[in-house]
């Protein structure tokens, strides 16, 4: 389960850096390379799609990590930027602007990659120590 949780963290951080370089880089390649225009990577459907796959591998390798570590703030720090990235795809350009829209997909895309890289690192901390987690230390106790 340990690997599971190592893996969608990973995965995470990748799903919402990649969504924070479309954000920034897909302008700027759009007009150097009018051609990459016909993928219609601009599409909301793009923001759709990442935030259906950004969703459930973070709530897994969070609320798994916050099962081993129990550092809530973690989980919350995750959480706040999963509702901004749905926040964005729901109001969308048309309501809150372009720039609205880029600045909460960034500030979640932020919120959801440190909140995995904490985790991560927490994990990996706890998993080095090889001491047992504290449900495990009441079990024990039993």
């Amino acid at each position: 389960m340990k690997t599971a949780q190592a893996l969608t963290d990973k995965l995470a951080i990748g799903l919402s850096l990649a969504c924070a370089i479309h954000c920034l880089t897909l302008p700027l390649l759009l007009v150097l390379l009018p051609s990459l225009a016909a993928l219609q990577l601009d599409h909301e459907t793009f923001h759709v799609w990442m935030v259906a796959a950004v969703i459930p591998s973070s709530l897994f390798a969070l609320t798994l990590g916050c099962k081993q570590h129990r550092r809530i703030h973690v989980l919350l720090l995750g959480t706040l930027g999963l509702v901004l990235l749905v926040m964005a795809v729901a109001l969308g350009a048309a309501r809150i602007g372009e720039a609205g829209e880029k600045a909460l997909t960034l500030a979640g895309a932020v919120c959801v990659a440190l909140g995995h890289a904490m985790n991560f690192r927490l994990c990996r901390v706890h998993k080095e120590k090889a001491c047992p987690c504290p449900s495990q230390k009441q079990a024990e106790a039993s």
